[in-house]
């Protein structure tokens, strides 16, 4: 009885540590992905117009910059409707997303 029980407990955790470590290479692949397209889209951008990377690159700060302030700010009576709402989706976004490269694009060995 004692030997089926450790071998069950091994079989377990053979199958959990495959398990994560499949998961890791998952998510480590989808971030290296990410980044190629962010940086993709960069130079698409930049090579067709600078002029239009740059003030595509403040509209997206100020987008950014406005959900922040939306986010961190008192909050008021009721449900942010409109842009307010817009921008701090947008906000959320860009920042869920900042933090799932940080954790998972530092380990892309792709440079």
């Amino acid at each position: 009885m004692r030997v089926r029980r450790a071998v069950k407990s091994v079989g377990e955790f053979l199958i959990e540590a495959v398990g994560e470590t499949l998961g890791e290479a998952i998510l480590t692949l989808l971030a290296c992905a990410l980044l190629a397209c962010l940086v993709l889209i960069a130079h698409l951008s930049w090579s067709f117009s600078p002029r239009l990377t740059i003030a595509g690159a403040g509209l997206l700060s100020l987008f950014l910059a406005h959900g922040a302030w939306q986010t961190f700010r008192t909050p008021t009576e009721g449900r942010r409707r409109g842009l307010a709402a817009l921008t701090t989706a947008g906000f959320t976004l860009a920042a869920g997303t900042a933090v799932f490269l940080l954790f998972y694009g530092t380990g892309c060995n792709c440079s």
